[in-house]
């Protein structure tokens, strides 16, 4: 699958980026202060989010036909476990193209049916490594049923309304933040960062603290 818009390339060094906690990256690697329109920017529009009062929402935007994103997962989960009470994590799967909505929909019935521990990192080893047509149902659908998941109710999900529902919204987040590849993470409905811009895939999750932090006090 080739996307309309860039990806980011940070060759072998993206790859083997080692999982650190925002803590150990502020205790070993201090850098500086991330700076508007460098780092990342101020969005012109405030993008709408799910938090409630006193939560910071982070989205990361990504796509299982995006081998950075498969790079990235490991870090970002990492990160993830990390982040504090008021740090609202959501996955959105980009749709840049028609192309993109079978792995939005795998994405979106996987998430509905709690499979995701399960399922997440096997479908970028099917889309990226394997090369599985996981577009086509002969081929997706025995795909998950060995991963232990519940084909009929796979299928199901995955042709619904709420699926489809779904994939709207992403669409519409994916705009409102003018994502322009992935991965890249959208804070608050206020910021939006990504690899190249910080350049590398560690600085971004520095970033993203920063960004936190300044929408947690705002």
């Amino acid at each position: 699958m080739t996307m309309q818009r860039r990806t980011f390339s940070f060759g072998a060094a993206s790859a083997a980026l080692t999982l650190l906690t925002p803590s150990a990256w502020a205790q070993n690697q201090p850098q500086p202060q991330p700076k508007a329109g460098k780092e990342f920017r101020q969005l012109a529009k405030t993008a709408p989010t799910d938090a409630a009062s006193g939560e910071v929402e982070v989205l990361e935007f990504f796509s299982y036909g995006c081998i950075h994103c498969k790079n990235f997962n490991p870090s970002f989960q990492a990160w993830k476990k990390a982040a504090s009470a008021h740090v609202k994590v959501r996955m959105v799967h980009v749709g840049f193209n028609p192309n993109f909505e079978p792995l939005q929909r795998i994405f979106y019935t996987l998430q509905s049916m709690q499979a995701l521990e399960q399922a997440h990192d096997a479908m970028f080893e099917a889309v990226l490594t394997e090369r599985k047509a996981v577009h086509q149902m002969d081929v997706l659908l025995p795909l998950v049923a060995k991963l232990g998941i519940d084909r009929e109710r796979f299928e199901a999900g995955y042709q619904s309304f709420s699926t489809a529902s779904q994939v709207r919204r992403a669409i519409q987040l994916q705009n409102a933040y003018e994502v322009e590849g992935t991965p890249s993470i959208g804070v608050a409905g206020r910021y939006y960062t990504d690899g190249g811009m910080n350049g590398s895939m560690e600085r971004l999750l520095h970033t993203v603290d920063y960004l936190v932090e300044q929408s947690r006090q705002a």
